[in-house]
């Protein structure tokens, strides 16, 4: 079993999650396989000490579809795992249960885990990954999908339908060989999780399969980053969750005092954590609204760097 890690400086952090994965219980040996695009902070020699198998990709090559792909190419058994640099699972059955839907059935292409909160993580950050399919509580299994009932649903439909999520995930590697990884600069595993569920395959959400994974980043990523999403959501589903300016406006009243008021209920840092929260209110909404937009409009409204 190969577990597939892109890296870039992953810091200190990342003895933990090779701990995790080296603790994991069941009839199968795990071997990592670290895709790094250009770490300086340490990061190659940790993998290399740890025996991880180590591909070296050069930052301006860097792909979220195509370089998992260079990873998955090395990976060897029947299934391979996917996981990100900062998501730790949480239990020594955490891999045995990723697995498990594609051990039960051959016509799920893959299972992606639940996150959860990592230590500390501020009430905001909470909020929003709990709005996430791959925040909750219930297992489900979803597809095949024919053209026609795809076509039928609505945007956010086809959205919830085609959840999955490489920040933990577990691919059946003759399904992937078939149907790779896209090049896009993000939302590879919707794009791919699309496709296969219309190959005729089945996706599979194993909730028992958890890992502590969120993050505290800076407004200006974020915002980038939501940018670069709801540009690919609309590419992908038609999704626009903020089609126009007076609903952004509406979406911005709202949302700023909401975030505001959940910075004031953390135990610390509340000023500074109203500001950030404030300022997100603003950002993450014009995110959604520029993104799709460039996408329907087929204009770049937004400079962003690797996300």
């Amino acid at each position: 079993m190969s577990v597939v890690i892109p890296t870039l400086n992953a810091g200190g952090g990342l003895h933990d999650l090779l701990d995790a994965v080296d603790g994991q219980v069941g009839d199968f040996a795990c071997r990592v396989v670290g895709v790094d695009s250009g770490s300086t902070d340490g990061t190659l020699e940790r993998l290399r000490r740890r025996g991880a198998r180590v591909l070296d990709v050069r930052p301006c090559d860097f792909n979220h579809g195509t370089t998992r792909n260079q990873g998955l190419a090395l990976a060897e058994g029947e299934f391979a795992v996917l996981l990100v640099q900062d998501a730790v699972p949480a239990s020594s059955e955490w891999l045995q249960a990723l697995i498990a839907p594609l051990l039960a059935d051959e016509r799920v292409a893959g299972s992606f885990g639940r996150q959860c909160p990592a230590h500390g993580a501020r009430r905001l950050t909470r909020e929003y990954l709990s709005r996430w399919v791959a925040a909750q509580p219930a297992s489900r299994v979803v597809g095949p999908l024919t053209a026609e009932q795809y076509e039928a649903m609505s945007p956010a439909e086809r959205l919830i339908a085609c959840a999955f999520d490489n920040v933990c995930a577990c691919v059946r590697l003759t399904v992937w060989r078939a149907h790779p990884f896209r090049a896009t600069p993000i939302a590879e595993d919707l794009e791919w999780a699309r496709e296969v569920l219309l190959a005729g395959y089945r996706i599979a959400y194993a909730p028992e399969a958890i890992v502590w994974h969120s993050h505290e980043r800076p407004v200006t990523y974020e915002f980038q980053r939501t940018y670069l999403v709801h540009q690919r959501l609309h590419a992908l589903f038609g999704l626009a969750t903020i089609p126009s300016v007076p609903s952004l406006l509406r979406a911005i009243a709202a949302t700023v005092p909401a975030n505001v008021r959940l910075a004031l209920a953390d135990e610390q840092g509340r000023c500074r954590g109203a500001v950030r929260n404030a300022a997100l209110g603003v950002a993450l909404p014009l995110g959604q609204y520029l993104g799709a937009r460039s996408s329907r409009d087929g204009r770049a409204w937004l400079r962003t760097g690797r996300i």
